[in-house]
């Protein structure tokens, strides 16, 4: 069978649930037609979360890879489109490392661009009544970290991959406050993104703000 890798993180920031990790467990050993779904979780950490990635990649050479994770304060899922060569913590990761100003990459290029559909799998999930939107910005945590990272190492080859950051569980809200995000939404959502990756290999061209 061909293979779908997905991560998710680990808790973070003294949260002890991370949805990006629950929702990708819940897919984890599913199958579309010819393809399982195979979820692994990543360490919230910028000295552990490459190494781990690459690792997977080795393990299952997949032929589509998404990275999931949380973005608190976002309200819909977001399909990201660009990684940035940058890292620069607001807060410490799960190892107290908190790097400002570095790079992902030593000479790495400035930035690596989504190989995934992002416009038809936003277009998807709206069809499907889950909020979305493509995203600009993957900011300059682990999240961006690994997603870079990903690019980077995929670069050049047919394997296409990308990020998505889910939004908190509502017992996320309920205790800091903002927007959120049943569980079960996020996960199927995350199954529509799949199957819209595999099945679209050339993304819609949308004009007049329809998909943003």
């Amino acid at each position: 069978m061909r293979t779908v890798l997905l991560t998710g993180f680990e808790p973070f920031d003294q949260d002890t649930v991370n949805p990006s990790w629950e929702a990708v467990r819940l897919l984890d050993g599913t199958s579309h037609g010819d393809v399982r779904i195979v979820g692994r979780q990543l360490p919230c950490a910028f000295a552990l979360a490459p190494a781990r990635l690459h690792q997977l990649l080795e393990e299952f050479e997949p032929e589509l890879v998404i990275a999931v994770g949380l973005g608190p304060g976002r309200a819909d899922i977001c399909i990201e489109r660009v990684a940035i060569n940058i890292n620069d913590a607001r807060i410490p990761d799960n190892l107290g490392a908190q790097p400002i100003d570095t790079p992902v990459v030593p000479d790495g290029p400035a930035a690596y661009f989504s190989t995934l559909p992002i416009k038809t799998m936003v277009r998807a999930l709206k069809e499907a009544g889950i909020a979305s939107s493509v995203s600009h910005t993957a900011g300059t945590f682990v999240c961006n970290q690994v997603f870079y990272c990903l690019q980077h190492v995929l670069a050049g080859s047919a394997v296409r991959a990308g990020f998505i950051h889910v939004p908190a569980l509502p017992e996320q809200a309920e205790q800091c406050g903002g927007p959120s995000m049943a569980l079960s939404i996020q996960t199927e959502g995350l199954r529509i993104a799949v199957i819209t990756a595999l099945d679209t290999f050339h993304d819609v061209r949308e004009s007049g703000g329809q998909i943003s």
